[in-house]
């Protein structure tokens, strides 16, 4: 029961299109747009969307006077349950209404006016376009920067809050006169809150906190989901965030990275609970149809027998499920798969452990579109480490961490891996070699255990980081979407944060299969610009970036960390070197005096710039020594 639509494509990227019919605007649009039509119906597929909007609108109370192609080559083919005609047998139809599906349908028309009576009418999707007022290109309506949108899981309730911030990067390509306007959506898929923020000129912060937002418009506690849509924004159709759950008490810290705003058939990476955890992931619908019971299912990795989730969530709603109740014998470290037939954006993952503390984190979209590449194990003498997945290790005095390596793509039946250990200066200090692990492997690797093994002044500074690389000692096949699940805890607290990310090349002027991959434009990508958000008092923020290199590169970075206020004026500059291979661990309380920090006030946040090499960064929030949060960091 996966839905008929086109979302994401690798090559050339986001589709518009179904944003534009599901879009909670369009909704009751499309309605009033069937009590319009006078049956018997007649449907006009000049562009082949009849399939896709049948997927997100019910259309079986039309009563279709067949459905009509311009295209030769699709006469004769099968559309909802109709045989095509050509749009010239228009005139015998017997049709008393016309619907064309496509947008700026004027041309179109004026094209097949003449093939029905002149009391016949000929309407178009352009009698459900949004206002003008929220486009920011109104003259090609499905211009992918129309639909600059996404959904963020939010909520409000009794000690428990979540707060988003972005940056304003679209001024950074050139937008003026942008702003974001937003729909609170409730459980049920209600809308419960609408209003539009205007955007500072400059690349400014903008954050959205539940409590504030609650408060602002009197509204009951809620769980749900935030609607974002920004408007005259340029140079990227992708609105990026970093999601903050905070509660009333140290047990609810964390946060998490962005939705991504195109629903995936297949995810993965959900790890199964713990010893004393629940583990609850937030099934939340981004169309404007219920998702069907029987729909969504999981399985184990690797396992072919899934068990369904057996109810309906209404049109735009959140579903909290337990995953222990469809597999109730999984245990960390287990992983899920899930079958999300295109229902849903990347979802959050929310986990309790056994002493009531919270955290939240997402899966990873698993790509159906991939096949073995057997050019990766050969190219190593070109490319050296080649793939490599960067991680973390926090100040071991404080954080233990767990690695698990999960498959995300159809194609992996196997994973031939390594874990590399590095200090902060780049040096290898060990390394854990995992084999050729299967797809439904239960493998995770605690980095204590290879640190026990190497003298106790291997991490000279306290910290460094671990790459995750292919490793064919064993055999095996790659596809080059590695990917990896990091866990990290707090060994006083029992605080913990999961992280998860995918492998790239890294800092090579070499190039394959468009990596070192870039932010904009062509690979290869060989600079950085991460956007590091600020906690509000009393919370600190912790920051590892770490400098990947699969070849030798620039002995140093030469990094910058820009400290700007919530309107965007820059208040202190540092520099930092960080050796090829090596990384830096840095709290904002340590980095920036109290002068500084003053002057930045609440809502400041850090740019991290540097032209010479491509970081890769992580971000997190502290609460004293009693909790903390970590995700990866995003970039513009």
């Amino acid at each position: 029961m996966a839905l008929d639509i086109d979302t994401f494509s690798n090559v050339s990227g986001g589709y518009s299109f179904f944003k534009a019919v599901g879009h909670p605007l369009a909704a009751p649009k499309v309605h009033a747009l069937f009590d319009r039509l006078t049956p018997p119906i007649a449907i006009y597929d000049p562009a082949g969307y009849a399939t896709a909007f049948a997927a997100l609108h019910d259309m079986t109370q039309l009563t279709r006077a067949g459905i009509f192609v311009q295209d030769i080559e699709r006469l004769g083919t099968k559309v909802l349950g109709h045989t095509t005609k050509l749009v010239t047998a228009l005139r015998d139809s017997g049709a008393q209404s016309v619907l064309v599906l496509a947008f700026d349908a004027e041309r179109l028309i004026s094209h097949v006016r003449h093939l029905v009576p002149d009391n016949i009418e000929i309407v178009s999707l352009d009698a459900v376009r949004l206002d003008d007022t929220m486009l920011t290109n109104p003259r090609r309506y499905l211009d992918p920067i129309n639909f600059a949108t996404n959904f963020a899981f939010f909520r409000d309730t009794d000690g428990h809050h979540t707060r988003l911030v972005t940056a304003n990067y679209w001024a950074g390509y050139g937008a003026k006169d942008t702003r974001i306007w937003l729909r609170l959506l409730d459980a049920n898929g209600e809308s419960i809150a609408d209003w539009t923020e205007e955007l500072p000129a400059t690349t400014s912060a903008v954050s959205f906190d539940s409590q504030e937002i609650r408060s602002r418009f009197d509204l009951p506690e809620f769980v749900g989901q935030l609607f974002l849509h920004v408007i005259n924004g340029a140079g990227h159709d992708v609105v990026k965030y970093a999601l903050d759950t905070y509660g009333d008490t140290e047990s609810v810290l964390s946060c998490t990275h962005d939705a991504n705003a195109w629903p995936a058939d297949l995810y993965a990476g959900l790890p199964a609970p713990g010893d004393g955890e629940k583990v609850v992931l937030w099934v939340q619908n981004s169309h404007p149809c219920p998702i069907p019971a029987g729909a969504i299912s999981l399985n184990p990795m690797g396992e072919d027998t899934a068990a369904t989730l057996d109810r309906e969530i209404p049109a735009f709603g959140s579903h909290a499920l337990d995953v222990a109740q469809l597999l109730p014998s999984l245990r960390w470290p287990g992983q899920i798969e899930i079958h999300a037939g295109k229902h849903f954006v990347r979802p959050r993952y929310e986990v309790t452990s056994r002493t009531g503390r919270l955290r939240i984190s997402h899966p990873n979209v698993q790509r159906t579109d991939l096949k073995p590449d057997h050019a990766i194990s050969e190219i190593g003498n070109l490319l050296g480490k080649g793939y490599l997945l960067p991680a973390p290790i926090l100040p071991i005095a404080r954080f233990r961490t767990e690695l698990l390596p999960t498959p995300m793509s159809t194609a992996q039946e196997t994973l031939p891996v390594a874990a590399i250990i590095y200090d902060c200066d780049g040096r290898m200090v060990g390394q854990h070699k995992f084999g050729n692990l299967p797809r439904h492997h239960r493998t995770a690797l605690e980095i204590d255990t290879v640190l026990n093994d190497v003298p106790n002044t291997a991490l000279p500074n306290g910290y460094g980081h671990v790459e995750l690389l292919y490793d064919f000692e064993r055999g095996g096949s790659a596809d080059g979407w590695l990917h990896g699940l990091f866990r990290y805890e707090d060994r006083n607290s029992g605080h913990a944060a999961d992280t998860s990310f995918g492998a790239h090349i890294f800092n090579t002027v070499l190039t394959y299969h468009n990596e070192p991959q870039s932010y904009s434009g062509p690979a290869p990508g060989l600079s950085t610009r991460l956007f590091l958000r600020l906690g509000r008092s009393p919370l600190d923020t912790q920051c590892h970036l770490i400098y990947p290199a699969s070849l030798p590169w620039h002995a140093h970075s030469d990094t910058s960390l820009l400290l700007f206020n919530a309107d965007g004026t820059e208040i202190a500059d540092r520099k930092v070197e960080i050796p090829c291979g090596g990384s830096i661990y840095w709290c904002y309380s340590d980095m920036f005096d109290k002068a500084e920090r003053q002057a930045a006030g609440d809502d400041a946040y850090v740019v991290i710039r540097d032209q010479t090499c491509r970081l890769f960064g992580y971000h997190g929030l502290l609460q004293g020594t009693s909790s903390f949060s970590l995700d990866h960091m995003f970039g513009f």
